[in-house]
């Protein structure tokens, strides 16, 4: 199994955290929790399918997936190999033209999304390359065809950036206050350059460290109380939202 992460060209780092080549052999099934922002798949061969309820779902081969308030299984076929790129918090914006809220719990087709036949052309491209830097450069030169000169918007970037300082604990109230702007132009902005509302968006950061502080030494009742939940009953559910098991569980398998 492959997967490898490659910085992108220095024009799409502003928007792209990076570009990863994966690739895998077997047939598997896998979960696939919640982060922060959105992503772009490209299969260059092989079959991806959505499992839920215990029925398959084929995706296309070039698909997009919004920020999600859960986790999502999904199954490969044999000798699958994807190129996929992790947009920042705020990148996507940057080269659609509909608003990232839009794509909240999603997975749909590029085509969606984007120009059909700069798609299948992007597709027809990457299923005759050889080489992975070759693949790498196929999408990112599509991704720089796409790029708009848009400016960023920078109270949400401050919001994010807020947020991720608390570990996603800081209250709405009080970013609003920070950022002296009242809840609901703030909301709306923060949707359509995010993908959700700045408290989802809170919940999938303090999640993601609850996830970083399960390796640690300390206990779950440590981590709950650390991460500034209600109580235990609360950390419980939410975790089980996110992974569809109880932390206890989830401890264990690591």
């Amino acid at each position: 199994m492959k997967f490898e992460k490659h910085f992108p060209a220095e024009r799409l780092r502003p928007y792209i955290k990076y570009v990863v080549v994966s690739e895998n052999d077997m047939e598997s099934e896998y979960k696939v929790l919640p982060s922060a922002g959105l992503v772009i798949g490209f299969q260059y061969k092989g079959q991806l399918a959505s499992v839920k309820n215990n029925a398959e779902s084929k995706l296309s081969s070039a698909r997009i997936t919004g920020l999600t308030d859960s986790y999502n299984i999904f199954k490969n076929s044999a000798n699958i190999g994807t190129i996929l790129v992790y947009f920042t918090e705020i990148g996507f914006t940057h080269f659609a033209s509909h608003p990232a809220h839009e794509l909240f719990n999603l997975s749909l087709s590029l085509a969606n999304t984007f120009d059909k036949n700069e798609i299948t052309e992007v597709e027809e491209k990457l299923a005759i390359a050889s080489t992975d830097k070759l693949r790498i450069k196929i999408v990112e030169q599509f991704l720089l065809s796409q790029l708009k000169d848009r400016q960023t918007d920078k109270l949400i970037v401050e919001a994010v950036r807020l947020i991720y300082g608390s570990n996603g604990t800081i209250r709405i109230k009080e970013l609003n206050g920070r950022l002296c702007i009242s809840q609901s132009p703030f909301e709306k902005r923060f949707r359509k350059v995010v993908g959700t509302t700045a408290k989802k968006f809170a919940s999938i950061v303090r999640f993601n460290a609850v996830l970083d502080n399960l390796n640690e030494t300390k206990t779950l009742t440590e981590i709950c109380y650390e991460n500034n939940f209600f109580d235990q009953a609360h950390f419980i559910k939410d975790f089980k939202q996110f992974t569809g098991d109880t932390p206890e569980n989830f401890k264990r398998l690591l």
